[in-house]
């Protein structure tokens, strides 16, 4: 059974993330280690956002709802 991502967890856990390596003081290992970790949560929060998009699309669709006015994204 695949555990379910937690897109809040996983964000948080990145925003801390690049806060540790901004500090300067890791080793280029640790770095290293660290940007992985970084890629690897940015797929997940990624794939998690185009999940819920497409869940969204297709509610909208089944209730006869289609917005052809783009959202400003201001």
């Amino acid at each position: 059974m695949t555990k379910k991502f937690d897109f809040n967890k996983g964000l948080t856990e990145l925003e801390d993330i690049v806060k540790t390596m901004e500090s300067g003081d890791l080793s280029l290992e640790d770095s290293l280690a660290y940007f992985s970790k970084g890629v690897e949560l940015t797929k997940s929060c990624q794939s998690a956002l185009n999940d819920a998009s497409q869940k969204i699309s297709k509610l909208t669709e089944q209730d006869g709802f289609i917005n052809e006015v783009p959202l400003d994204d201001s």
